[in-house]
């Protein structure tokens, strides 16, 4: 108990500290591109930090399956209510940008700022880590931070995980779009719990690969090159996998329902 209320205290400062911080770019930079890039950069990094402590618990097996959950939809649904409007996912910076809402150098630019803060996590982390608040922390310092992939040698089928996920997301993401926020929030956090329960004993059910490069790239038992086919192929061909189906396959679907063969629509021809 006592490992879990320090793991409580570190998710809730982690938050409460990129809060500050964006908070403080807002006055500064304002609704500007360098003041999107802060928020960026700082959201990512409560993403990854955050992430790194909830894996820690899992891998440790400190906690029961049914606390992990809980834990993963109620950091989630914080998450979606602190980013403000950050995607700290690269495959959301692609998806905006071939939607037309950010101009390719934004888009970029934001990919850019994700991975320089997974990579910040990625370091910072095992410094609170070493402080040894905790036995969970304390033990993991002197196994020396590591962790073992759970992709293994099943790389098709991880790869195959990491797409189903993240096209079930950005799916999920685009149809909420016009759902009142309060009920947005909970219904993205229940997804992502739902996704973590599916995928997670395959590869962690990340599908994000800025979030991967920080907390599974670090982890023994798979080359670099394997990982980027899992972390990365993944979930960039799930995204597109969404965009098509959604931006070209559904439309034109619609739109040969609604028509006759002769070219005139249906609804024409039931109002003469």
């Amino acid at each position: 108990m006592g490992d879990l209320i320090v793991s409580f205290a570190l998710l809730g400062g982690v938050v409460l500290f990129c809060e500050l911080l964006r908070a403080a770019a807002a006055r500064r930079f304002g609704d500007t591109p360098i003041g999107a890039c802060v928020a960026e950069s700082v959201s990512t990094f409560q993403l990854c930090a955050c992430t790194h402590e909830l894996k820690l618990l899992s891998d440790t097996g400190r906690v029961a399956p049914q606390v992990g959950l809980t834990l993963t939809y109620a950091v989630a649904a914080v998450h979606s209510l602190t980013f403000q409007g950050s995607t700290c996912n690269p495959c959301g910076a692609l998806e905006r940008a071939c939607r037309g809402s950010l101009p390719c150098a934004g888009a970029v630019a934001r990919v850019g700022c994700q991975f320089a803060a997974a990579a910040a996590a990625r370091c910072a982390v095992p410094l609170v880590w070493a402080l040894g608040l905790s036995d969970l922390h304390r033990g993991h310092t002197l196994l020396g931070f590591g962790c073992v992939s759970p992709v293994g040698g099943a790389l098709l089928r991880g790869a195959a995980v990491e797409l189903a996920c993240a096209f079930t997301m950005q799916t999920v993401l685009s149809r909420l779009q016009t759902v009142e926020e309060r009920y947005r929030v909970h219904a993205t956090a229940l997804f992502v719990t739902m996704l973590v329960y599916a995928g997670g004993s395959v590869t962690g059910a990340v599908f994000n690969p800025a979030l991967a490069f920080s907390t599974q790239f670090t982890c023994i038992g798979n080359t670099f090159l394997e990982l980027c086919f899992v972390y990365w192929l993944g979930p960039l061909l799930g995204t597109v996998s969404s965009l098509l189906l959604l931006d070209a396959v559904v439309p034109l679907i619609l739109g040969t329902r609604d028509r006759e063969p002769n070219g005139s629509s249906r609804q024409h021809r039931k109002s003469q």
